[in-house]
């Protein structure tokens, strides 16, 4: 089907790409894989060739994806999928420390279109150059899940050498990273996950892996300065008990955001570009440091297999085109 934009006008020539759009707002059967216009960048922004995308379920219920900035319903089809790697095909005028042709990874704005689609905008500020040593694929899935272990550690929770630091939910998307960059700053790593990801937690760097599914962690844990918690309910209620006096609990848990408990409030925050700490990031990949994990690789065309499947262990990748 050849769609084009509502401003559309005879004549004038409409460039179209590959999308999977979201018709009404009612998760993955609500997408469809179809033309759409290719987006044109105006002056602060950049528009990228997509590689891969990786994919984030939990995406049908943001904000964002229902709203406009001012609170308003956002308009439909709209197409998702924050995060990606790919090369920069075009710049705005104002646009400056980058150029066409540059592979990149990082972030769209979560108010626009995203990256499940053969183009995606966004700005200078929320890309940085993808790491050399991986491949656009595993690129894709670091964007979000890093920058949110990140951002929850060393920013907000500043985990030091030697503290103890519990992570939950390890072997996904962001566990995973946290834990590798928890080892990094020299902390002593306690995590939990099931049974089949024990020895795949330890061997990216966890010094003790609780079995969530037979022990309670609040057993056999505690004297903790910071907890992660990315399962949130129950899970991160019990983790307050584990806490040192001064310790740190840090939830990005969406569920979080309808706890009126004021701590609960104080503890979640969503992740924020950053391209400085993209940088750092693939420096640390580069170095050998860290690594992505990536739970399987699908062709776009397959996307709602993507979104059917649940990957044990990190995240699952759309690969839109090869460059």
């Amino acid at each position: 089907m050849r769609v084009v934009p509502a401003q559309y006008n005879p004549g004038e020539a409409v460039q179209l790409m590959k999308a999977i759009r979201l018709h009404h707002l009612d998760g993955p059967k609500s997408l469809c894989y179809e033309e759409a216009p290719k987006p044109i960048p105006k002056d602060h922004q950049v528009c990228v060739q997509v590689c891969a995308t990786a994919i984030t379920p939990t995406e049908f219920d943001w904000y964002p994806t229902s709203h406009t900035p001012e609170g308003n319903e956002r308009p439909l089809p709209i197409i998702l999928g924050h995060e990606f790697s790919g090369v920069i095909e075009s710049v705005g005028s104002e646009c400056r420390h980058v150029q066409v042709g540059e592979p990149v990874y990082g972030l769209s704005d979560w108010f626009i279109d995203g990256a499940q689609a053969e183009y995606c905008l966004t700005v200078p500020g929320n890309i940085a150059p993808k790491p050399v040593t991986i491949e656009h694929a595993h690129a894709a899935t670091v964007p979000i899940s890093a920058l949110t272990a990140w951002q929850a550690l060393i920013d907000r929770a500043h985990v030091s050498a030697g503290q103890r630091v519990l992570i939950h939910g390890a072997a996904g998307g962001v566990g995973s990273f946290a834990v590798q960059l928890a080892r990094a700053q020299k902390a002593y790593v306690i995590a939990t996950a099931s049974a089949g990801n024990i020895n795949f937690v330890k061997a990216l760097g966890a010094d003790e892996v609780v079995d969530y599914r037979i022990t309670p962690f609040e057993t056999v844990v505690s004297d903790v300065d910071v907890v992660l918690d990315t399962v949130g309910g129950a899970t991160r209620d019990r983790s307050w008990g584990v806490l040192n006096r001064g310790g740190h609990l840090v939830t990005i848990a969406a569920d979080a955001e309808r706890v009126k408990e004021q701590r609960v409030r104080d503890a979640f925050f969503i992740v924020e570009p950053n391209r400085k700490q993209l940088l750092d990031i693939s420096r640390l990949i580069d170095a050998g440091v860290i690594r992505p994990v990536v739970g399987a690789v699908l062709s776009m065309e397959h996307f709602r297999q993507a979104y059917e499947q649940k990957p044990v262990r990190g995240k699952t990748v759309l690969r839109i085109a090869e460059l």
